[in-house]
């Protein structure tokens, strides 16, 4: 199950590394800096920065990338203009006024200090 935040992916630089998927972002980030010469010859997937694949297959990867399909999706319903009934029907709501004044609040508090 690609959700299952406990599923285990193998490490881009190092293949004895087998990292549960809640954690693999920050593993990246640590074995990206223990392993700066392969993190060099790895290229990031512009579809999701935790695919990283070997810089020559970076093309091939981009064509088959299933992070893909959720980003052209996105582009796709964020570049229509919205539809006209959910402008008109949409909230017009507005937060009320502040009437907070801290500065007052603290010019109106006892001089006493603050012991811990």
């Amino acid at each position: 199950d690609l959700l299952d935040p406990e599923r285990l992916i193998q490490c881009p630089f190092d293949k004895h590394h087998q990292i549960r998927a809640c954690r693999f972002p920050y593993h990246l980030v640590k074995c990206k800096e223990s392993n700066p010469q392969i993190a060099k010859k790895l290229a990031v997937c512009p579809f999701n920065a935790r695919h990283l694949v070997p810089q020559c297959e970076l093309r091939d990867h981009i064509l088959k990338c299933s992070d893909k399909a959720f980003m052209e999706q996105d582009m796709v319903s964020g570049s229509l203009e919205p539809d006209q009934d959910q402008v008109k029907n949409s909230s017009t709501w507005q937060a009320p006024p502040c009437s907070e004044d801290w500065e007052t609040e603290v010019s109106q508090r006892s001089e006493s200090t603050f012991i811990w």
